[in-house]
């Protein structure tokens, strides 16, 4: 993994080394080798997230058939002060 330092700015590569370590699951794998994990464990855990994947993937094909409704998205911190800005906040009396 490689990440450049453009005009000496780490605070900017950290952030980005950060972005692709989460990326490519090194801080999930590093939390799962903390303590040993016996081979039932092991297989138990694989096993579900196997069925996890296969869940997700079919949900996901159910969507674009049209078979589901598509799940409907969070909105953010931004978009919630956003509607807030449209209308006075009522305030309790104190």
């Amino acid at each position: 993994m490689q990440v450049f330092v453009r005009e000496n700015n780490i605070d900017q590569a950290l952030r980005i080394l950060k972005k692709k370590m989460q990326r490519e699951g090194v801080f999930r794998e590093m939390r799962r080798r903390r303590f040993y994990e016996k081979p039932s464990e092991k297989s138990t855990r694989e096993k579900a997230e196997a069925v996890r994947r296969a869940r997700k993937l079919a949900r996901k094909q159910a969507v674009r058939e049209g078979l589901i409704a598509a799940p409907q998205k969070k909105r953010t911190e931004t978009a919630k002060s956003t509607l807030a800005r449209g209308r006075p906040l009522q305030r309790q009396p104190a």
